[in-house]
Protein backbone atom coordinates (compact mmCIF):
# COMPACT_ATOMS: atom_id res chain seq x y z
CA UNK A 1 0.00 0.00 0.00
CA UNK A 2 1.15 3.54 -0.59
CA UNK A 3 0.22 6.92 0.80
CA UNK A 4 -0.51 5.69 4.32
CA UNK A 5 -1.89 2.74 6.29
CA UNK A 6 -5.35 1.60 5.26
CA UNK A 7 -7.68 0.70 8.08
CA UNK A 8 -9.56 -2.60 7.83
CA UNK A 9 -13.03 -2.49 6.39
CA UNK A 10 -15.77 -2.92 8.96
CA UNK A 11 -19.54 -3.51 8.74
CA UNK A 12 -21.84 -0.56 8.32
CA UNK A 13 -24.63 0.38 10.72
CA UNK A 14 -26.83 -2.50 11.85
CA UNK A 15 -29.53 -3.28 9.33
CA UNK A 16 -28.12 -0.68 6.94
CA UNK A 17 -27.67 -1.26 3.29
CA UNK A 18 -24.32 0.44 3.19
CA UNK A 19 -22.36 -2.79 3.45
CA UNK A 20 -18.86 -1.78 4.52
CA UNK A 21 -17.35 1.57 5.44
CA UNK A 22 -15.06 3.18 2.94
CA UNK A 23 -11.36 2.50 3.54
CA UNK A 24 -9.70 5.30 5.48
CA UNK A 25 -6.04 6.25 5.15
CA UNK A 26 -3.99 7.47 8.06
CA UNK A 27 -2.80 11.07 7.52
CA UNK A 28 0.79 11.37 6.26
CA UNK A 29 3.51 12.60 8.55
CA UNK A 30 3.97 16.34 8.70
CA UNK A 31 7.08 17.58 6.85
CA UNK A 32 8.92 18.44 10.06
CA UNK A 33 8.21 14.99 11.49
CA UNK A 34 9.54 13.33 8.34
CA UNK A 35 12.65 15.47 8.47
CA UNK A 36 13.21 14.73 12.15
CA UNK A 37 12.79 11.00 11.41
CA UNK A 38 15.40 11.24 8.64
CA UNK A 39 17.71 13.11 11.02
CA UNK A 40 17.31 10.39 13.65
CA UNK A 41 18.19 7.70 11.11
CA UNK A 42 21.27 9.64 9.97
CA UNK A 43 22.42 10.05 13.58
CA UNK A 44 21.97 6.35 14.30
CA UNK A 45 23.96 5.47 11.16
CA UNK A 46 26.73 7.93 12.08
CA UNK A 47 27.17 6.82 15.71
CA UNK A 48 29.33 3.74 14.95
CA UNK A 49 31.45 5.52 12.31
CA UNK A 50 34.44 6.32 14.57
CA UNK A 51 34.64 2.64 15.49
CA UNK A 52 35.37 1.68 11.89
CA UNK A 53 37.23 4.75 10.62
CA UNK A 54 41.03 5.03 10.96
CA UNK A 55 42.17 7.78 13.38
CA UNK A 56 43.06 10.21 10.59
CA UNK A 57 39.62 9.84 9.03
CA UNK A 58 38.04 10.26 12.46
CA UNK A 59 39.63 13.71 12.67
CA UNK A 60 38.21 14.52 9.23
CA UNK A 61 34.75 13.45 10.45
CA UNK A 62 34.99 15.83 13.42
CA UNK A 63 36.00 18.66 11.10
CA UNK A 64 33.01 17.87 8.86
CA UNK A 65 30.69 18.20 11.87
CA UNK A 66 32.25 21.57 12.79
CA UNK A 67 31.66 22.70 9.19
CA UNK A 68 28.09 21.46 9.52
CA UNK A 69 27.47 23.56 12.63
CA UNK A 70 28.81 26.65 10.86
CA UNK A 71 26.76 25.92 7.76
CA UNK A 72 23.51 25.40 9.67
CA UNK A 73 24.01 28.71 11.46
CA UNK A 74 24.72 30.58 8.23
CA UNK A 75 21.82 28.91 6.41
CA UNK A 76 19.25 30.00 9.00
CA UNK A 77 20.15 33.63 8.52
CA UNK A 78 21.05 33.74 4.83
CA UNK A 79 19.03 30.84 3.45
CA UNK A 80 15.79 30.93 5.42
CA UNK A 81 15.99 34.63 6.23
CA UNK A 82 17.46 35.88 2.94
CA UNK A 83 19.98 38.09 4.79
CA UNK A 84 23.26 37.24 3.07
CA UNK A 85 26.10 37.39 5.58
CA UNK A 86 29.78 37.56 4.68
CA UNK A 87 30.86 38.01 8.29
CA UNK A 88 29.78 34.91 10.19
CA UNK A 89 33.35 34.64 11.38
CA UNK A 90 32.36 37.30 13.92
CA UNK A 91 29.96 34.92 15.67
CA UNK A 92 32.28 31.92 15.31
CA UNK A 93 35.09 33.95 16.87
CA UNK A 94 32.93 35.29 19.70
CA UNK A 95 31.96 31.74 20.64
CA UNK A 96 35.57 30.56 20.45
CA UNK A 97 37.05 33.44 22.41
CA UNK A 98 34.34 33.62 25.06
CA UNK A 99 34.73 29.92 25.85
CA UNK A 100 38.54 30.05 25.77
CA UNK A 101 38.77 33.18 27.91
CA UNK A 102 36.43 31.87 30.61
CA UNK A 103 38.26 28.52 30.75
CA UNK A 104 41.86 29.76 30.63
CA UNK A 105 41.50 32.87 32.78
CA UNK A 106 38.77 31.81 35.22
CA UNK A 107 38.59 28.02 35.06
CA UNK A 108 34.96 28.03 33.94
CA UNK A 109 33.70 24.82 32.33
CA UNK A 110 33.70 25.05 28.52
CA UNK A 111 30.04 23.96 28.55
CA UNK A 112 29.20 27.12 30.45
CA UNK A 113 31.59 29.01 28.21
CA UNK A 114 29.75 27.64 25.19
CA UNK A 115 26.43 28.91 26.55
CA UNK A 116 28.03 32.27 27.35
CA UNK A 117 29.46 32.42 23.83
CA UNK A 118 26.02 31.74 22.39
CA UNK A 119 24.55 34.55 24.48
CA UNK A 120 27.33 37.00 23.54
CA UNK A 121 27.13 36.15 19.83
CA UNK A 122 23.33 36.42 19.81
CA UNK A 123 23.43 39.79 21.58
CA UNK A 124 26.05 41.15 19.18
CA UNK A 125 24.06 39.83 16.19
CA UNK A 126 20.92 41.57 17.43
CA UNK A 127 22.88 44.81 17.85
CA UNK A 128 24.37 44.60 14.35
CA UNK A 129 21.05 43.54 12.86
CA UNK A 130 19.12 46.32 14.54
CA UNK A 131 21.26 49.08 13.07
CA UNK A 132 21.53 47.34 9.68
CA UNK A 133 17.76 46.89 9.41
CA UNK A 134 17.06 50.28 10.95
CA UNK A 135 19.02 51.94 8.14
CA UNK A 136 17.63 49.56 5.50
CA UNK A 137 20.84 47.79 4.54
CA UNK A 138 20.05 44.98 2.13
CA UNK A 139 21.79 42.71 -0.34
CA UNK A 140 25.43 43.56 -0.98
CA UNK A 141 25.34 46.43 1.52
CA UNK A 142 24.25 44.12 4.34
CA UNK A 143 26.89 41.53 3.35
CA UNK A 144 29.60 44.19 3.38
CA UNK A 145 28.44 45.45 6.77
CA UNK A 146 28.74 41.97 8.30
CA UNK A 147 32.17 41.51 6.71
CA UNK A 148 33.35 44.88 8.02
CA UNK A 149 32.19 44.02 11.54
CA UNK A 150 34.01 40.69 11.51
CA UNK A 151 37.19 42.41 10.37
CA UNK A 152 36.76 45.07 13.06
CA UNK A 153 36.48 42.38 15.72
CA UNK A 154 39.60 40.67 14.39
CA UNK A 155 41.59 43.89 14.64
CA UNK A 156 40.26 44.65 18.13
CA UNK A 157 41.07 41.16 19.43
CA UNK A 158 44.48 41.29 17.72
CA UNK A 159 45.44 44.39 19.72
CA UNK A 160 43.67 43.76 23.04
CA UNK A 161 45.51 42.68 26.18
CA UNK A 162 42.50 40.82 27.58
CA UNK A 163 42.56 38.46 24.58
CA UNK A 164 46.37 38.07 24.55
CA UNK A 165 46.64 40.06 21.33
CA UNK A 166 47.88 38.01 18.36
CA UNK A 167 49.01 35.13 20.60
CA UNK A 168 45.47 34.06 21.43
CA UNK A 169 44.64 31.34 23.96
CA UNK A 170 46.03 27.86 24.42
CA UNK A 171 43.75 25.56 26.38
CA UNK A 172 45.78 23.79 29.13
CA UNK A 173 46.03 20.03 28.74
CA UNK A 174 44.83 17.69 31.46
CA UNK A 175 45.64 14.08 32.22
CA UNK A 176 43.06 11.53 31.13
CA UNK A 177 39.53 12.37 30.07
CA UNK A 178 37.06 14.95 31.35
CA UNK A 179 33.56 15.46 29.96
CA UNK A 180 33.04 18.71 31.97
CA UNK A 181 36.23 20.11 30.41
CA UNK A 182 35.57 18.52 26.98
CA UNK A 183 39.05 17.00 26.91
CA UNK A 184 39.90 13.47 25.88
CA UNK A 185 42.92 11.61 24.46
CA UNK A 186 43.69 12.57 20.88
CA UNK A 187 42.41 9.25 19.51
CA UNK A 188 39.22 9.26 21.60
CA UNK A 189 35.90 8.75 19.83
CA UNK A 190 34.22 11.05 22.35
CA UNK A 191 35.06 14.15 20.29
CA UNK A 192 33.14 12.75 17.33
CA UNK A 193 30.12 11.76 19.40
CA UNK A 194 29.96 15.16 21.11
CA UNK A 195 30.27 16.97 17.79
CA UNK A 196 27.61 14.67 16.34
CA UNK A 197 25.24 15.47 19.20
CA UNK A 198 25.80 19.22 18.77
CA UNK A 199 25.38 19.05 14.99
CA UNK A 200 22.25 16.92 15.34
CA UNK A 201 20.77 19.41 17.81
CA UNK A 202 21.59 22.26 15.40
CA UNK A 203 19.86 20.54 12.47
CA UNK A 204 16.86 19.72 14.69
CA UNK A 205 16.69 23.38 15.74
CA UNK A 206 16.84 24.36 12.07
CA UNK A 207 13.92 22.03 11.25
CA UNK A 208 11.87 23.28 14.19
CA UNK A 209 12.57 26.90 13.30
CA UNK A 210 11.66 26.53 9.62
CA UNK A 211 8.29 24.92 10.41
CA UNK A 212 7.44 27.17 13.34
CA UNK A 213 5.21 30.22 13.19
CA UNK A 214 8.31 32.42 13.34
CA UNK A 215 9.97 30.48 10.53
CA UNK A 216 6.93 30.87 8.28
CA UNK A 217 6.91 34.61 8.89
CA UNK A 218 10.65 34.78 8.20
CA UNK A 219 10.37 33.01 4.85
CA UNK A 220 7.42 35.23 3.93
CA UNK A 221 9.51 38.30 4.73
CA UNK A 222 12.38 36.86 2.66
CA UNK A 223 10.10 36.34 -0.34
CA UNK A 224 8.39 39.76 -0.18
CA UNK A 225 9.27 42.05 2.70
CA UNK A 226 7.11 44.92 1.48
CA UNK A 227 4.00 42.75 1.26
CA UNK A 228 4.69 41.20 4.67
CA UNK A 229 5.09 44.61 6.28
CA UNK A 230 1.92 45.85 4.58
CA UNK A 231 0.02 42.99 6.22
CA UNK A 232 1.19 44.10 9.64
CA UNK A 233 4.02 41.60 10.16
CA UNK A 234 6.62 42.88 12.67
CA UNK A 235 9.49 42.54 10.21
CA UNK A 236 12.22 43.86 12.50
CA UNK A 237 11.33 41.47 15.33
CA UNK A 238 11.38 38.33 13.19
CA UNK A 239 14.61 39.34 11.47
CA UNK A 240 16.33 39.89 14.82
CA UNK A 241 15.14 36.50 16.11
CA UNK A 242 16.61 34.89 12.99
CA UNK A 243 20.02 36.54 13.26
CA UNK A 244 20.19 35.75 16.99
CA UNK A 245 19.52 32.04 16.43
CA UNK A 246 21.97 31.94 13.53
CA UNK A 247 24.72 33.59 15.59
CA UNK A 248 24.13 31.33 18.60
CA UNK A 249 24.52 28.14 16.54
CA UNK A 250 27.64 29.50 14.84
CA UNK A 251 29.10 30.33 18.27
CA UNK A 252 28.69 26.68 19.29
CA UNK A 253 30.92 25.74 16.35
CA UNK A 254 33.55 28.23 17.52
CA UNK A 255 33.49 27.01 21.13
CA UNK A 256 33.79 23.36 20.13
CA UNK A 257 36.55 24.20 17.66
CA UNK A 258 38.59 25.71 20.48
CA UNK A 259 38.13 22.67 22.71
CA UNK A 260 38.99 20.25 19.92
CA UNK A 261 42.11 22.00 18.65
CA UNK A 262 43.01 23.46 22.10
CA UNK A 263 44.07 26.74 20.54
CA UNK A 264 42.56 29.88 19.07
CA UNK A 265 43.96 33.17 17.77
CA UNK A 266 42.42 36.16 15.95
CA UNK A 267 43.08 34.89 12.42
CA UNK A 268 41.72 31.42 13.12
CA UNK A 269 38.60 32.74 14.85
CA UNK A 270 37.74 35.92 12.95
CA UNK A 271 39.51 35.41 9.61
CA UNK A 272 37.52 35.67 6.39
CA UNK A 273 38.32 32.00 5.67
CA UNK A 274 35.80 31.03 8.36
CA UNK A 275 32.99 32.95 6.67
CA UNK A 276 33.98 31.59 3.26
CA UNK A 277 33.87 27.99 4.52
CA UNK A 278 30.37 28.49 5.89
CA UNK A 279 29.16 30.08 2.64
CA UNK A 280 30.79 27.55 0.29
CA UNK A 281 29.42 24.64 2.32
CA UNK A 282 25.83 25.84 2.01
CA UNK A 283 26.12 27.01 -1.61
CA UNK A 284 27.36 23.57 -2.67
CA UNK A 285 24.69 21.75 -0.65
CA UNK A 286 21.79 24.08 -1.35
CA UNK A 287 20.88 27.43 0.20
CA UNK A 288 17.60 27.57 2.08
CA UNK A 289 17.23 23.79 2.41
CA UNK A 290 17.40 21.62 5.52
CA UNK A 291 19.83 19.06 4.13
CA UNK A 292 21.97 21.38 2.02
CA UNK A 293 24.36 22.15 4.91
CA UNK A 294 24.68 18.42 5.66
CA UNK A 295 25.57 17.46 2.08
CA UNK A 296 27.83 20.49 1.65
CA UNK A 297 29.71 19.81 4.89
CA UNK A 298 30.44 16.23 3.84
CA UNK A 299 31.73 17.38 0.45
CA UNK A 300 33.78 20.34 1.68
CA UNK A 301 35.19 18.49 4.69
CA UNK A 302 36.16 15.49 2.57
CA UNK A 303 37.67 17.76 -0.07
CA UNK A 304 40.21 19.03 2.46
CA UNK A 305 41.35 15.48 3.14
CA UNK A 306 41.50 14.60 -0.56
CA UNK A 307 43.65 17.62 -1.40
CA UNK A 308 45.96 16.95 1.55
CA UNK A 309 46.45 13.37 0.31
CA UNK A 310 47.14 14.54 -3.24
CA UNK A 311 49.71 17.03 -2.03
CA UNK A 312 51.40 14.47 0.24
CA UNK A 313 51.40 11.32 -1.92
CA UNK A 314 50.06 12.04 -5.42
CA UNK A 315 49.83 9.28 -8.04
CA UNK A 316 52.53 9.21 -10.71
CA UNK A 317 50.52 11.11 -13.32
CA UNK A 318 49.93 13.90 -10.75
CA UNK A 319 53.45 13.96 -9.33
CA UNK A 320 53.78 17.65 -10.22
CA UNK A 321 51.31 18.43 -7.41
CA UNK A 322 53.56 17.09 -4.65
CA UNK A 323 54.47 19.76 -2.12
CA UNK A 324 52.41 22.48 -3.77
CA UNK A 325 50.15 24.61 -1.59
CA UNK A 326 46.83 26.18 -2.43
CA UNK A 327 45.39 23.15 -4.21
CA UNK A 328 42.42 23.09 -1.84
CA UNK A 329 41.57 26.66 -2.84
CA UNK A 330 41.80 25.75 -6.53
CA UNK A 331 39.49 22.76 -6.06
CA UNK A 332 37.06 24.89 -4.01
CA UNK A 333 36.95 27.41 -6.84
CA UNK A 334 36.46 24.78 -9.57
CA UNK A 335 33.77 22.96 -7.60
CA UNK A 336 31.97 26.19 -6.76
CA UNK A 337 32.02 27.33 -10.39
CA UNK A 338 30.65 23.97 -11.56
CA UNK A 339 27.92 23.97 -8.91
CA UNK A 340 26.86 27.53 -9.67
CA UNK A 341 26.94 26.86 -13.41
CA UNK A 342 25.30 23.44 -13.53
CA UNK A 343 23.35 23.32 -10.25
CA UNK A 344 22.54 26.93 -9.35
CA UNK A 345 20.31 25.81 -6.48
CA UNK A 346 22.95 23.52 -5.02
CA UNK A 347 22.86 19.74 -4.92
CA UNK A 348 19.90 19.35 -2.56
CA UNK A 349 18.06 22.37 -3.96
CA UNK A 350 18.30 20.98 -7.49
CA UNK A 351 17.02 17.56 -6.38
CA UNK A 352 14.07 19.17 -4.57
CA UNK A 353 13.20 21.33 -7.59
CA UNK A 354 13.36 18.35 -9.94
CA UNK A 355 11.15 16.31 -7.60
CA UNK A 356 8.55 19.09 -7.39
CA UNK A 357 8.55 19.46 -11.15
CA UNK A 358 7.91 15.73 -11.61
CA UNK A 359 5.03 15.83 -9.14
CA UNK A 360 3.55 18.88 -10.85
CA UNK A 361 3.64 17.12 -14.23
Amino acid sequence: MSGGVTLAERPGPAGGAGGTARAVKAPPLRPQNRQLAVLLVLLLVAIPLPLVLPPAQGAVAVRILIFLLMAVGWNIMSGFGGMFSFGHAAFFGLGAYTSAYLLVEHGVSPWIGMLAGMAVAAAVAVLIGYFAFRYKLRGAYFALATFAFAEMLRLVVNSSEITNKAVGFTVPLIQGSSLPLIQFPADSHAYFWLALALAGAAVAASIAFLHSRTGRYVTAIRDDEVAAAALGTPVMRYKLVTVALSAAITAVAGAFYTQYYLFVNPDLAFGSAVSIQAIVTVVIGGIGTIWGPVVGAVIVGSLNDVTATLLRTPPDFLSFLQGRSGLDVVLYAILLILIVRLLPKGIVGTIISASRERRRR
